[in-house]
């Protein structure tokens, strides 16, 4: 398998996910910040020019995370998802959904009118809504937690990958998490080896934002 992604984003999800499972891997690392995005050799293989992408012996996987959901899928014993036909199983899809449309767009929507939109196309009022939609939103994801160490019954899933790396790239956008359920959760999250390995394969620094 082959992991192109850039230290910065959403690519920090992938490679904890390769690490979980024990994958063997290749990481090619394209600097999207100066245009590898674009060229055409890496448009022959995600033609939106965007990272992460999976290369699993020549299918090619877009969107972090159906990455991390292929990887489990393809990796049963290390039980990132819960069993086919579960009710658990069923959690686990609700909450990566809840994450990626409540929070993860949010977030997106908040850096596009920070810095990633040209500056005639940004609008200071969005990113004021955005953040006041965010708490709401966190707080709902709060709740869902409560008192436990993961999101989906006594295993640590894909969910919490999506849900982990979403809430250090909050608190790298300087918004409040809001419960100190959510920031003890974090933080044993990101004290899992396979979180280090992979921040460490990304070369994310410690305090550089994910």
């Amino acid at each position: 398998m082959k992991l192109y992604g850039y230290r910065n984003g959403r690519t920090l999800r992938a490679l904890w996910a390769l690490e979980e499972v024990g994958a063997a891997y290749e990481y090619v690392e394209v600097d999207i910040m100066h245009g590898q995005g674009r060229e055409p050799w890496f448009l022959k293989i995600n033609p939106a020019g965007k990272v992460p992408v999976l290369d699993d012996g020549g299918t090619i996987v877009t969107e972090s995370a159906a990455i991390c959901m292929h990887l489990a899928e393809k990796y049963p014993a290390s039980l990132l998802l819960p069993p086919v036909g579960t009710a658990e199983r069923t959690e686990c899809y609700k909450w990566i959904s809840f994450v990626l449309t409540e929070l993860d767009a949010l977030l997106w929507t908040i850096s596009k009118h920070r810095f990633a939109l040209p500056k005639e196309r940004r609008v200071p009022a969005v990113i004021d809504c955005a953040v006041w939609e965010f708490e709401a939103s966190v707080t709902i994801l709060a709740t869902g937690l409560g008192n436990r160490s993961y999101l989906v019954g006594t295993c640590f899933t894909v969910a919490d990958i999506v849900a982990g790396h979403t809430l250090l790239w909050a608190k790298s956008a300087r918004l409040a998490l809001g419960s100190d359920a959510l920031e003890s959760y974090l933080n044993a999250l990101t004290r899992r080896d396979a979180f280090g390995c992979a921040r460490e394969r990304a070369h994310v620094l410690p305090g550089v934002p994910t």
